[in-house]
């Protein structure tokens, strides 16, 4: 299912960049949704999987912008 793997590229995206559980809530729910879309697929349940997958590929972008924004050092005033 190609949802569940533009998700699961976007979460391996953020956690490159230096989310994680613990610094990152977008991070941490992109992480609890994919779990729940992995749940749905073994269960057969398509349109939930997918549904989950597509929240998990939301989080897990917010999570890198947010731990790309974290990076950007702090203007040095002059």
């Amino acid at each position: 299912m190609q949802e569940m793997s533009d998700a699961r590229q976007a979460i391996v995206a953020a956690q490159t960049a230096g989310a994680t559980n613990a610094t990152s809530p977008e991070y941490a729910a992109a992480q609890a949704a994919i779990a729940r879309a992995e749940a749905h697929l073994q269960a057969q349940e398509y349109v939930r999987a997918r549904l989950a997958a597509v929240q998990a590929k939301k989080h897990a972008a917010a999570a890198l912008a947010d731990a790309q924004h974290s990076e950007t050092p702090a203007a040095v005033p002059h």
